[in-house]
């Protein structure tokens, strides 16, 4: 498994960022790392031969942003099957919204368990109000989660 797909769900550009970091860690270690915004994504885009992170902040009321909703519509409307797929989530909030803190990340990853997919590590989690920048976590965590992903 030589390619990571990080797919990105963003209001105003934050989780690319954070994508962006992701990406220069995997292939840091020697992976090719490949970001996608959710744009025009749909179900199809998940293939046996690679890995994914999810890579979403959370918008409004605890909702997908706007950019990955089709595609979360698009995951429940076909319910692809997913057992083979591997994958990790890097969710974005703020504390403050304590009912719906990072709730985009946890939709996704409960979407993506449902269809079979199986999650590597923790969802990582990151605080908007904590002070430190999600992107200055996101190299740290997927080295973490890659050695985790090799391990399986």
């Amino acid at each position: 498994m030589e390619q990571i797909k990080i797919l990105v769900s963003t209001m105003t550009g934050t989780a690319e960022l954070v994508a962006d970091e992701i990406a220069e860690a995997l292939q840091a270690k020697g992976k090719e790392a490949e970001i996608l915004l959710m744009d025009d994504l749909e179900a199809a885009v998940f293939e046996d031969d690679a890995a994914y992170v999810i890579c979403t902040s959370t918008y409004g009321q605890g909702d997908v942003p706007d950019n990955g909703q089709a595609f979360m519509d698009d995951l429940e409307e076909t319910k692809p099957d997913l057992a083979g797929i591997k994958y990790g989530v890097f969710a974005l909030g703020d504390i403050t919204y304590d009912q719906t803190f990072c709730n985009a990340g946890v939709l996704f990853d409960k979407m993506l368990s449902e269809l079979g997919a199986a999650r590597i590590g923790e969802i990582l989690k990151h605080d908007a109000s904590s002070g430190e920048l999600p992107e200055d976590q996101a190299g740290e965590w997927a080295e973490e989660w890659l050695d985790s992903l090799v391990g399986t």
